[in-house]
């Protein structure tokens, strides 16, 4: 609550027989011409301006927002609520648990540690599809989630009884994203404060990236790592600066045979040659009322592949509807329409508001499409998704002999250049978008000769009998991931899709793991009700689990003997998932090649078992009567799908499925749970273990100072994500963290991920840094987690792990060069962490993503820019020098430098007659919280001195 009211913005608001506390933003000069999106942040600041942290001159500087400038203002953003999945829900628990210690230690009360705006946490990440294609996946799948990660519930069993004001959905229930647009999200929040019941919009932070999701309704939100939300839950504002932001124009309406996946992939392909990395991007225009509010859920949810901060739409009679169908009360949805038309929240097509820049899109010209095979802003048009895989796969296969056309010999039967910021990108070459073609999917083209293909045919015997293996076929068709789970339309359309090619006896391929992992229980239920769940599982996709599972790596193992195959072979197989993420290594270690697709191409494809396929000309097999069954045979139409959403969902399933949301079955309401303010640690256990964060902390910072006789842990190249830096996915047996956890007594089969071990940081420490495909430039063509040795004599290959234990054996501070979008991808909080705990002190780039720069100096790791226009190259760096970095000490002073002065000294390991290298490095701390993040070693000390 306001504590100064400069601008007299308080007032009350009456709906039926209650009154609530408002703040108007008409009440600020400028503020009718806003964007949806700051008029939020405007509400924001006046509701929690207190002369200190949020003061008058913020506020006026949001009111006269200029739109053309660049962003130099700090405001303090204040979320309603943090939401978050169990991955980086963890660690942000156990960092409180750990607070609390900390807090003890420092003579204070542990119970002052507790979440003081509403946290909410849903287990979704853990389950992984080991089991598939087969009627009980589901439960054989959740209980050896169970079993795997039955510490880990524990401890947030204690947590969700310890902490205040969180909560926590248990595992099996769905997707966070999923559950929050269904359920948690209010669009206008209410809450009891001093005594006066108060109205506001609806904001949150995630630690998931696709927290945006839920910007499909109105509500603003972005994702943020781990240490962000756990200062934001612990009463922190976000420190930002007031963004720009992009007015895209919506036009014309989605034409037959194109889904909301096609739009989606259309706009991030658009937005990420456009730029608009740091900004907001707001959606407007009479386009908007014929987008349906799970269409606008789906484009929200890709705001992180399109880079910027959130992809938002208005408030209208859409959102209303959507309130209302999923079981939101009727004064919840009359709150939200009084409070919204108040506020001016409430979408009017004829006022077009003013931007920063400005895009449009008319969706008439949408056309079928997929993306890949390892971004997704590469899309393609689905017409010419045979001919682009010939030319991507010579990227990716080993050489071996061609062939014309993958069908002879019996092969198959026939059945991030990103846009930046000026400030953040010296990016010259981002490639323009393909044309956008106005061709229907189904139309039938001329017949022009395949091209010449690479081809490795591989004959492989499972027990669905022998085929043969080769470059380009479809190991893994996932229909998973929040993106598209979460859109009636094209999760029935897949339905209806498999029905009609179980009717013509068509099947999936044997060698495709087919998979489906809605985002909500309500999926499987209104299947049931359209009848549509034996259809696909006649096709093999068979319910594996209610949560994130393929687009995190979660995808499970594919049959030993494929992936024996694809090994000793080196096939560059594939996968096709209905997700949001496809990058390189991240969905299984097995496959080379992903493709993001539309819910009911995920089925097309599992049953063409190729990326090596023309929908168009090619038939996906032959009917009872030998005729040919082409896609276009069995594609449902628009007016079909409707028909089947309208008869199939209803209100009543979603007040079911989460009546006892937070309840969870039998073997969560049976889990052992510790009791205590602070938790008992279990010095045996692999999964929870307190962290070193706050080890001889003291009351007192401690000086800030300059980084000398630095040694390089890693000179990496351009588009190194969060994925290659975090730990992720699978842990191998003789990686760092393999022998950690035999040394401890685990077993091989019981490794798990990194991402269920995120509680330990001694695994994710050694994991840092070790993604498979990862390309360390201090050694010539080795991929994965390795780096030279430089404290032995002949510099050795050495783990990146084990090189770093013995630098810090030395006392040597280390550094990692980049190119630039260095840390785009998730918002991974161990990216950051596992950075600082390796010992680096400084992250030299061209640029920087958002998050992960942000997150570095959470962890008091110092993130430096090459000078404009300079880089590793061209600077003459080869990662063998001692790096000296001066000027770091004036952040002693209050102040932040705008540069700092780094001299690159050569070694014995350098080349002869290499000469010393010096630069001034642009200082990336951009805002005066961030430099006080800096100055307390990261933003978890900060918080609890401010506490204490």
């Amino acid at each position: 609550m306001s504590t100064v009211n400069s601008f007299g913005s308080e007032d009350v608001l009456r709906v039926g027989e209650t009154d609530y506390q408002v703040y108007r933003v008409d009440k600020v000069p400028g503020a009718e011409k806003l964007p949806f999106s700051l008029k939020v942040l405007l509400e924001n600041l006046l509701r929690t301006e207190d002369g200190a942290n949020v003061t008058r001159s913020q506020i006026e500087a949001l009111g006269s927002w200029d739109p053309g400038a660049e962003p130099d203002t700090e405001i303090q953003f204040t979320p309603a609520r943090v939401v978050m999945q169990d991955f980086t829900g963890v660690p942000c628990i156990v960092d409180l648990a750990t607070m609390r210690e900390a807090v003890v230690e420092l003579g204070g009360d542990p119970t002052k540690i507790n979440p003081l705006a509403p946290a909410e946490l849903v287990i979704d990440h853990s389950v992984i599809a080991d089991l598939f294609g087969q009627p009980d996946a589901f439960e054989r799948n959740v209980e050896i989630e169970y079993q795997r990660n039955g510490e880990r519930y524990q401890f947030l069993r204690w947590g969700q009884t310890a902490f205040q004001d969180f909560k926590v959905v248990p595992p099996g229930t769905g997707i966070v994203h999923q559950v929050n647009i269904e359920y948690l999200a209010r669009v206008t929040y209410t809450r009891e404060v001093r005594g006066s019941l108060q109205a506001y919009p609806d904001t949150l932070v995630g630690t998931d990236s696709h927290t945006t999701m839920v910007n499909g309704l109105g509500v603003l939100g972005w994702g943020v790592g781990g240490i962000e939300a756990e200062a934001a839950m612990l009463g922190q504002p976000v420190s930002m600066l007031i963004p720009k932001v992009v007015g895209f124009k919506l036009s014309g309406s989605i034409p037959a045979g194109v889904t909301a996946t096609d739009v989606v992939l259309t706009i991030t392909e658009m937005l990420r040659h456009h730029g608009v990395v740091g900004k907001f991007v707001e959606f407007y225009g009479a386009g908007v009322a014929e987008v349906p509010l799970a269409n606008r859920a789906t484009i929200g949810n890709m705001s992180p592949e399109f880079g910027s901060t959130a992809a938002i739409f208005p408030i209208d009679e859409v959102t209303l509807d959507y309130l209302r169908f999923t079981g939101r009360s009727e004064e919840q949805v009359k709150l939200v329409e009084e409070y919204s038309k108040l506020q001016t929240l409430w979408h009017d097509p004829s006022v077009e508001p003013v931007f920063s820049e400005y895009i449009e899109l008319d969706l008439s010209t949408v056309v079928p499409s997929i993306a890949g095979p390892r971004r997704p802003q590469d899309r393609i048009e689905l017409s010419e998704a045979k001919e682009q895989f010939e030319q991507d796969l010579n990227d990716f296969a080993s050489e071996g002999h061609t062939l014309v056309d993958a069908a002879v010999e019996g092969t198959f039967p026939a059945s991030d250049p990103i846009g930046l910021t000026e400030q953040d990108s010296n990016v010259a070459d981002t490639p323009a978008p393909r044309e956008v073609s106005h061709h229907h999917q189904f139309q039938a083209a001329a017949t022009s000769p395949a091209p010449t293909s690479r081809s490795k045919p591989t004959r492989v015997t499972t027990d669905d009998g022998t085929f043969t293996l080769d470059h380009g076929a479809v190991a893994i068709a996932a229909i998973t991931s929040c993106t598209n789970t979460s859109n009636p339309s094209v999760m029935l359309a897949a339905g209806l899709l498999a029905k009609k090619a179980s009717e013509k006896g068509l099947k999936s391929k044997p060698w495709v793991k087919t998979t489906l992992a809605p985002g909500s229980k309500v999926v499987t239920d209104y299947y049931r009700e359209a009848g549509l769940m034996e259809p696909l599982e006649d096709l093999g996709f068979y319910l594996v689990g209610y949560g994130c599972t393929t687009c995190i790596g979660n995808s499970g193992p594919l049959d030993e003997e494929i992936s024996q195959a694809v090994q000793d072979n080196d096939l560059a197989v594939t996968a096709v998932l209905s997700g949001n993420r496809n990058f390189e290594g991240r969905i299984n270690p097995d496959v080379k090649m992903n493709y993001l697709a539309s819910p009911p191409l995920v089925v097309a494809y599992a049953l063409a078992g190729s990326m090596h396929f023309d929908f168009e000309n090619e038939p996906l097999g032959q009917d009872s009567t030998g005729s040919d069954v082409f896609l276009r045979d069995i594609w449902p139409d628009a007016a079909e799908v409707q028909e089947t959403i309208d008869r199939a969902i209803s209100t009543s399933m979603f007040d079911t499925q989460y009546a006892s949301v937070f309840e969870g079955d039998e073997r969560w309401r049976s889990l052992p749970t510790p009791t205590g303010a602070t938790f008992e640690w279990d010095d045996a256990s692999t999964y929870v273990r307190k962290p070193p964060y706050f080890d001889g902390m003291t009351m007192e910072t401690t000086p800030v100072s300059d980084i000398t006789g630095a040694r390089v842990l890693a000179k990496l190249g351009d588009s190194v994500t969060t994925d290659h830096i975090s730990p992720a996915g699978s842990i191998k047996a003789d990686s760092p963290a393999g022998r950690y956890l035999q040394e401890h007594g685990v077993d091989r089969k019981d490794f798990n991920s990194y991402g269920s071990r995120r509680g330990n940081h001694e695994v994710m420490i050694r994991g840092t840094f070790a993604n498979i495909r990862l390309k360390n430039q201090l050694l010539d063509g080795v991929e994965g987690g390795f780096t030279r040795d430089f404290t032995q004599a002949d510099a050795p290959q050495s783990s990146i792990y084990d090189a770093a234990q013995n630098y810090a054996a030395n006392g040597t501070p280390l550094v990692i060069l980049a190119g630039t979008e260095y840390g785009s991808g998730s918002s991974r909080d161990w990216a950051a962490k596992g950075t600082s705990l390796l010992g680096v002190k400084a992250v030299i780039t061209q640029s920087f993503e958002r998050i992960h720069r942000s997150n570095l100096i959470g962890m008091g790791v110092l993130p430096l820019q090459f000078p404009a226009g300079e880089s590793i190259a061209s600077l003459g760096l080869d990662g063998t020098e001692v790096f000296d970095i001066s000027g770091i000490k004036e952040l002693n002073s209050g102040t932040t430098p705008r540069t700092v002065h780094v001299t690159a000294r050569p070694t014995e390991h350098s080349s002869e007659g290499k000469q010393p290298v010096e630069f001034d490095a642009v200082v990336r701390i951009d805002t005066p919280g961030e430099a006080e993040y800096y100055r307390n070693g990261g933003i978890l000390q900060y918080v609890l001195r401010s506490l204490v």
